[in-house]
Order: C-alpha cells, then structure tokens, then sequence
C-alpha cells in the first residue's frame, strides 16, 4: 500500500518534528562537534628529505674525498725538508780542491770591478766629450796594487775601483804592457788591508781541468760568477795584429769580464782574463771561445811595472823605420828602411846607419817596417840584453852585424798625448801607432787602411 507522507492524515500520524532552529520548544542545541582538521605530515617529510639528502651529500662527498686522495698522490708535490748548506769559509792553500761555491766565498773579496772615463774629444762648442767604459781586475797586495788589463785603462782619465763591499776608491794607472795587455793599478786604502789573491802556475794546467772566474760581466752585473774548462793551452791568437799564446776556456766571457782572474780548482789564479772570440774569420757565430793571458807570460812584467812604473826589459834598437818599397830609388823591393838611427843606440852600435834596409832579425824575415815593429815591439820574442844577428842591405850589398837589444827609454813609450812633429817632418809620434791602437799621424791612418808611404816606426 502506497502512503502518502505528504498528505495531512498521514502527516498526524507519522510526523517527526525535526527542525535545524535552535529556538525550537524541547530542543537545545547542542553545541557543534569540532572536528579536529587532520595533521599534514610535511615537516616530517622535510626532515626525513634533509636527512636523505645529507646521506647522500656526505656519501658522495666521502667518494669524492676518497677518489680525489687516491689520484692525489700522483700530482702531490714532494717538499724537501734538507736544511740549509752552509758554506765554509777556506782559505786558498794550493793543496786542496774547492767546490765553486768555497771558491767564490774565498776569493770575491779579491777581486774588484773598474769603472773608467776618458776624453773622447770635443763638441761643437769646445766642451769636453767623455766616454765610460767597465772592465774587472784583482787584488795583488794587501797595501793596494790592483792586476787588469791595459785595453780597460788605456786613455783613462779616471779610474774608479769598487770592492765587493762597495767600497769605491780612485785608482791611479801605475803603468802597463800593451804587448801583454796588462795593467797595474794602485789604490790607497789607508788602514785597510785588502785581500789578495793566491797566485798559481799557468804552467801547471791541463786541457779538461775546471776553471772559473769572477768579473763584471757588461758593465753592471757586478761579481758574477761563470765556470768551465780549459778547452786548449798555448792556444795562439792575433789581436790588434799582437800574437798572444793565450788558454782557451769555455767559460762565459762578455764585456766588463776583461782584466778579470782566471782561477782553477784550487782557488789560484793562473790567467788575466782577456778576450772573448763571438765569430770566425768567415763571419760564422761562435760560442764558448774565451781566452786568457797565462800568469806566468807576464808575472815578471807586472813586477817590473810595480817596481819601475812601466815594463823595463822591452828589446830597444833605437831606430825609425819604414817601408822600403816605398823608396824606389833604393832598387829594393820589400824590407825596413831605416830612416834614422839613434846617436849611441843599439842599432848604431851595431853599425847601422839612415838608409839601411833590414831584411833579416834572426831567423825572422823582415818585408815591412810592421815585420819588425811586430817582432821589436813584442816582449814575447826579445827581451832586454838579448843579441840577435841583423841581416841589411847597404849600397846594393848584403851585411850582417849583431846587435844587442837595449831597454826601451820611458820617452819611448807610446803616449797618448797629442802627437809633436817629428825631425823626418812626417809629424807622428811614433811611440802610439801600432802599441795602443792609435795614430800619430793622418798618414798614419791612411797607411793602416790604404798601405800609404808616408808612415814611420820607431822600434
């Protein structure tokens, strides 16, 4: 059966009073159940993400640690803990070796860097024009004298002379060898006692055996040092037309090292350095070709320089020569034409006389007034005392006559002052040209680059 709960029969029978109104009779209201909203777990998501995460940055940064340690080792760099060396202090005996360090430390205190200036002319408002130049020398006395060479003082005006220390004194040049290039300087160092060096023997050299020296390499690297070899001993070489039996080494040699010690491994001095060779004849580049003076060739030399002021035992004849091809009327082709002879001189002991042509020294040849210049002039072929036989051509005639070398006079040697006219009226001073790279004259300079006629040497 279908009821109508809508219909009002129905409604009075089953009606359920129901209403949402809190005002209603018998019904309080009740208050409403508070639902509790239901809890987000996100912070503990975060968490649990941040520990996840830390596991997994720690984890990957342990790998990387462990793998960075491993490849580590093979571009770790390796630190040296070896103290410092020390170098001892030697003193040079001649008996022992030294390192090149103990060398050094024993002799830098010797040796000495030279600064010098000289005229070099006149500007075009008659001031004075200087020029500068650096060499390097070493200490021979405690009370001051001072070994270079002469090419560094030659023409100086002032010499300065600079000590490891730096230390600066004016030098005074007390004489020199142009033959030997070789100068002695002389310093006041008052109370001071400087430091010599220990002179050795050339002679006692070998090819191989370790050499070394102390300069002033271009003027302003003050003391340095270079090491290296003797490459060849009595090694003979042609400077400025002076033959020179010099050892080779392959130790470095630059400008501002000239005049320097040579040392060997004992610590001694055995050579002036002098010479450094950069090119061949033919123009080709060249390493490692330096040379030096033997001590022994000119140990007596600076002794004498010391004691007299200037080398004594030079070989004098006391002649002016020239070249006889120059004077055709002689009818004789090559040889020393003997322009003047000095009154009570060697050569006019001997009998020569103006006129003469030399053709013979000894076993010499004589084509040119050079050819005896070069073995006059030369203190390594004759010396003061010596006596050779002189071979010359007189009237057409051949003669011989023996003739004993004198010792130059101090007016004989060359000078660096302006030339003064000559008794021959020629105008050269004779004493310069060919000895310090100088002319006495301008037909002296023509005759060095052209051969002209006019040239004549003093020997």
């Amino acid at each position: 059966m279908y009821n109508d709960y809508n219909s009002d029969q129905n409604r009075s029978d089953y009606e359920y009073h129901y209403s949402y109104r809190s005002d209603a009779d018998g019904f309080r209201a009740q208050p409403p159940m508070e639902l509790k909203p239901k809890k987000k777990r996100r912070a503990g998501r975060i968490v649990a993400g941040v520990l996840c995460g830390a596991l997994l940055l720690g984890g990957g940064f342990g790998a990387g640690w462990y793998l960075h340690r491993e490849s580590r080792t093979e571009s770790q760099m390796m630190l040296s803990n070896r103290p410092l060396t020390q170098v001892e202090a030697v003193n040079v005996t001649g008996s022992d070796r030294l390192t090149f360090s103990q060398l050094y430390k024993a002799n830098v205190d010797s040796c000495v860097s030279i600064n010098t200036s000289s005229l070099a002319g006149y500007n075009f408002f008659g001031q004075p024009v200087e020029t500068a130049s650096a060499g390097s020398g070493f200490i021979l006395t405690a009370d001051g004298y001072i070994v270079t060479n002469c090419h560094v003082v030659s023409d100086a005006t002032n010499v300065q002379v600079t000590l490891n220390d730096g230390t600066t004194y004016e030098a005074q040049v007390v004489g020199s060898d142009a033959d030997y290039d070789v100068a002695v300087l002389k310093v006041d160092p008052g109370e001071t006692k400087l430091k010599p060096v220990v002179l050795g023997a050339s002679a006692n050299l070998e090819v191989g055996e370790d050499v070394c020296t102390i300069g002033n390499p271009l003027g302003e690297l003050t003391f340095s040092m270079t090491q290296g070899i003797v490459s060849c001993l009595d090694r003979e070489i042609n400077l400025n037309g002076t033959p020179f039996n010099m050892v080779q080494i392959d130790t470095a040699i630059n400008p501002g090292n000239s005049g320097g010690p040579l040392f060997n491994s004992y610590g001694e001095v055995v050579g002036i350095v002098t010479a450094k060779t950069s090119s061949a004849g033919n123009g080709n580049a060249a390493e490692g070709l330096g040379f030096a003076i033997p001590i022994d060739d000119v140990l007596n030399l600076i002794k004498d320089i010391m004691e007299n002021g200037r080398v004594t035992t030079h070989a004098y004849m006391g002649v002016t020569v020239g070249n006889a091809s120059q004077v055709p009327e002689l009818g004789v082709r090559s040889g020393a034409y003997v322009d003047s002879v000095v009154e009570d001189g060697p050569a006019a002991q001997a009998g020569l006389q103006h006129g003469d042509v030399i053709t013979m020294l000894g076993t010499t040849t004589i084509t040119s007034r050079a050819d005896l210049t070069a073995a006059v002039g030369s203190s390594k072929t004759f010396k003061a005392g010596d006596t050779v036989s002189v071979t010359y051509i007189r009237d057409g005639e051949v003669h011989t006559t023996d003739l004993t070398f004198g010792s130059k006079p101090a007016e004989a040697e060359p000078q660096s002052a302006e030339p003064a006219p000559s008794q021959d009226g020629y105008g050269g001073n004779y004493g310069s040209y060919g000895s310090n790279g100088g002319y006495g004259s301008m037909e002296d300079f023509f005759n060095q680059f052209f051969g002209g006629v006019y040239g004549r040497q003093a020997a």
